[in-house]
């Protein structure tokens, strides 16, 4: 068996897991169950404090088989028999969830070819497509800029994640 870091090998896969940040992962949790799903959502922090994590865990929730809707417990991997979508959201390799790290993709191409261009595709097996923007606030302005209107007004089934530590 590989190495992996041990951040990846203790990642929370439940809200539950999150230490921390109750207040931020009550609120999503709340959105949930009361159906105020938004379009985008701005995780900001220092390094190291989750947002990418909880993000994963929101594309989980929004995406998890194993209710109707979005789902306030998905999938843990340890579970017994964990659906799909949330299996390959833990694993970074669902087709309609998209991480982006904007540090090393900062032109107004890569927005073009990874975003704007797959915007209108439907997701492929889960309820949303969620691109989930690290490091945000790299974009280039013209890259932003590419992006803004997208991000104002984005297909139903789409969410944006972005984290920045700025």
């Amino acid at each position: 068996m590989s190495y992996q870091v041990i951040a990846r090998k203790w990642r929370p896969q439940t809200f539950e897991e999150v230490t921390g940040q109750g207040h931020i992962t009550q609120t999503l949790r709340n959105a949930l169950e009361y159906d105020r799903l938004h379009h985008a959502y701005l995780f900001s922090g220092a390094r190291g404090v989750g947002k990418t994590t909880t993000a994963r865990l929101l594309a989980k929730a929004l995406n998890c088989h194993k209710t109707g809707k979005p789902n306030l417990k998905p999938c843990a991997t340890t579970d017994p028999d964990p659906c799909p979508s949330c299996v390959e959201i833990s694993e970074s390799r669902s087709m309609d969830v998209l991480e982006i790290d904007a540090a090393s993709h900062t032109g107004i191409d890569d927005v073009r070819d990874t975003i704007i261009e797959n915007i209108n595709v439907n997701p492929a097996r889960d309820r949303y497509k969620v691109f989930i923007i690290d490091e945000v606030h790299q974009l280039s302005k013209p890259a932003f800029n590419a992006l803004l209107k997208t991000l104002e007004e984005p297909p139903p089934n789409v969410v944006f994640v972005m984290a920045t530590t700025e």
